[in-house]
C-alpha cells in the first residue's frame, strides 16, 4: 500500500457541476475518500458561494463522523450571467432560467478563470473534476498534478451516448451498436438534444468533455461493478481511458438511524405504514413538469388506492379541489427537499416512481426498491433501459409517445398512472419479481462498499495511485496527468 509522505497528506480538490444532483455525490465521494484513508488524504470541496449550503447539507447527512467533519469547503465566484439574479448559482434554484446556468458551466471563457485561480491558489496534489469542466485536466497538467473525472452517470449510459450515432440514418428508432447484453433500442425522440440535432450525414463528435477524460489520470464512476459489470469492463478497455475506478454507491453506507438531529415528518409517517405498501414519487430537482401533468399524476395516485409519498419541487402548483382532503389518510405531499436515501431505506417503501436520474436509480438499487420509470430529459431515457431492459428491476409507467423536449411531451392520463401503480404494487403483481431482483442487487451494493468489496478496493486503489503520482513529483520528475503507468 502506498503511503503519504511523512507529515503531509494528499490534498485533493473536488470541483462539481452547478447542480445539487452533482454536488451531493461529489461531497459523498469526498467523505468516502477521507474515511478510507484518514491518515493520508485531505479533502476540499470547491463550489460557488450559493452552493456552500448544498455541500453542508450533504455533509450533515453523514452525521457527525470524523470523515465528514474533515471535508473542507473553498469558494470561487460564480460567473456573471445575463438574466440571472445574484445568488442563483444552481440548476435547481434557477427554475426556468436553468439553461442559463447550464450554458455558463459549459462556457470556458466564463467559468474557467475563477476555477483556475482557486486551483492555482490552493495548489492541490490532485484535482477531481466534473465532466462539464473539461479545462481542469489542462490546468492540472500545467501544474504537474493528476486530474480525475468523477462521473455521476454510470458506464452504461456513458457508453451508450458515445456509441450512439445520431446521424447517418433517417430511422426513428436507434439501436446502440457494439453493446454487450440485451439489444438497446431508443426512439430518436428520446435521445438527448445534442444527438437529435445531428444531421443524417454527421458523425458523432466526442466534444471537449470526452477529450478532457482522455487527458485525465483516470475516471471514477458512482456505480459498483456488479450493477454494470459488462459495461464497466467495456469502459475500462476504452483506448482513451487510462484508468477506470468504480467507487459507488458513494451514498453508502448510510449513517446509523438517529445520527442526524431531528426526524423528517415524512420519515415518521412512513414508519407507521405497512411493509412495501407505499409508492414514493419524486422527479428530481431540475426538470419541469406542466401543471396539467401534475394534475393527472395527482388524480392517478388518488385513483390507484395505494399509499404514496410525493416529493414535489413545484412550489406554485395547486392540487385539484378537495384532493388533499380525499387522500390525507393514505398520502403525503412534501414540497421542497426530503431525505431520499433515508426514505428509500425504509421497509414501507414498495416502489419508487422516478424520473430516472442516475443518482436516484443508484440509491434505489442500493436500497432494494423496484422502480416505476418516468424519464423526462437528458440521458434519463437511456438510464431507464438499464433499469427495465438490463437489470429488470422496474417497468415503465407509460408506453405511449415520449420525448426529451418539453414542448413534445404528451400528458400521461390519470388512468395510466393509476393502472401502473396498482399493477406494480398488487400482491402477485409485476413489481414482486422486480423487487426480488432489486433486493439481490442491494445486497451486492452494500458488499461492494464494505471493506474488501469491489468499490472500497477501487477507492483504496485510487488513493494509492494518486499517492504514487505525488511521490513521483516529489522525487523531481514532474508528471503530466496520466503519465504514470496504469495498474
Amino acid at each position: 500500500m502506498a503511503s503519504a509522505e511523512h507529515g503531509k497528506k494528499l490534498r485533493i480538490m473536488l470541483i462539481p457541476f452547478f447542480a445539487t444532483s452533482h454536488i451531493g455525490p461529489h461531497t459523498d465521494l469526498a467523505v468516502r475518500l477521507a474515511a478510507a484513508r484518514p491518515d493520508a488524504v485531505e479533502m476540499t470541496m470547491a463550489v460557488t458561494p450559493a452552493n456552500v449550503s448544498v455541500v453542508q447539507a450533504a455533509l450533515q447527512r453523514h452525521g457527525a463522523s470524523s470523515a465528514s467533519s474533515a471535508v473542507k469547503i473553498a469558494t470561487y465566484p460564480f460567473p456573471d450571467v445575463d438574466g440571472l439574479p445574484p445568488g442563483v448559482e444552481n440548476l435547481t434554484a434557477a427554475g426556468g432560467d436553468a439553461w442559463r446556468v447550464d450554458a455558463a458551466a459549459m462556457d470556458e471563457a466564463l467559468t474557467r478563470p475563477a476555477q483556475e485561480a482557486l486551483v492555482r491558489e490552493l495548489s492541490p496534489d490532485a484535482v477531481f473534476t466534473d465532466f462539464h469542466f473539461f479545462w481542469n485536466s489542462i490546468i492540472a497538467a500545467e501544474l504537474g498534478v493528476p486530474c480525475v473525472t468523477f462521473s455521476v452517470i454510470g458506464p452504461f449510459s456513458s457508453l451508450a451516448l458515445r456509441h450512439l450515432d445520431g446521424g447517418g440514418s433517417d430511422l426513428q428508432e436507434m439501436v446502440v451498436p457494439g453493446f454487450p447484453g440485451p439489444e438497446i433500442r431508443i426512439p430518436r425522440a428520446e435521445l438527448p438534444e445534442f444527438l437529435r440535432c445531428q444531421q443524417k450525414h454527421d458523425r458523432f463528435n466526442p466534444g471537449p468533455g470526452v477529450q478532457g477524460i482522455s487527458r485525465c489520470f483516470g475516471i471514477a464512476f458512482n456505480t459498483f461493478f456488479d450493477m454494470e459489470q459488462q459495461y464497466c469492463e467495456l469502459y475500462a478497455r476504452s483506448a482513451d481511458v487510462k484508468r477506470a475506478y468504480f467507487v459507488g454507491p458513494v451514498s453508502l453506507p448510510l449513517p446509523p438511524a438517529g445520527a442526524n438531529a431531528g426526524e423528517s415528518p415524512c420519515v415518521s409517517w412512513l414508519g407507521s405504514m405497512p411493509s412495501c405498501s407505499v409508492v414514493y414519487v419524486c422527479f428530481g430537482t431540475y426538470a419541469s413538469i406542466s401543471d396539467d401533468q401534475l394534475r393527472e399524476l395527482a388524480l392517478g395516485l388518488e385513483a390507484s388506492g395505494k399509499p404514496f409519498l410525493w416529493v414535489l419541487r413545484a412550489d406554485g402548483w395547486v392540487p385539484p379541489a378537495g384532493w388533499e382532503e380525499r387522500v390525507e389518510k393514505r398520502g403525503m405531499l412534501v414540497r421542497g427537499w426530503a431525505p431520499q436515501s433515508e426514505i428509500l431505506s425504509l421497509s414501507s417503501i414498495g416502489a419508487f416512481l422516478t424520473h430516472c436520474g442516475s443518482s436516484s436509480l443508484l440509491e434505489a438499487a442500493a436500497a432494494g426498491v423496484p422502480m416505476l420509470t418516468w424519464p423526462l430529459v437528458f440521458d434519463q431515457f437511456i438510464e431507464e433501459r438499464l433499469v427495465t431492459d438490463v437489470l429488470k428491476i422496474g417497468e415503465r409507467v407509460w408506453s405511449g409517445a415520449r420525448s426529451t423536449r418539453y414542448e413534445e411531451q404528451v400528458t400521461v392520463p390519470a388512468e395510466a398512472v393509476a393502472l401502473a401503480v396498482t399493477r406494480f404494487l398488487e400482491p402477485g403483481g409485476t413489481g414482486e419479481a422486480a423487487r426480488v431482483r432489486a433486493q439481490e442487487l442491494a445486497v451486492k451494493a452494500h458488499a461492494a462498499v464494505a471493506e474488501g468489496g469491489s468499490s472500497h478496493s477501487d477507492i483504496c486503489r485510487l488513493i494509492n495511485d494518486l499517492i504514487e503520482a505525488k511521490e513521483v513529483v516529489v522525487g523531481g520528475d514532474t508528471i503530466v496527468a496520466g503519465d504514470i503507468e496504469a495498474n
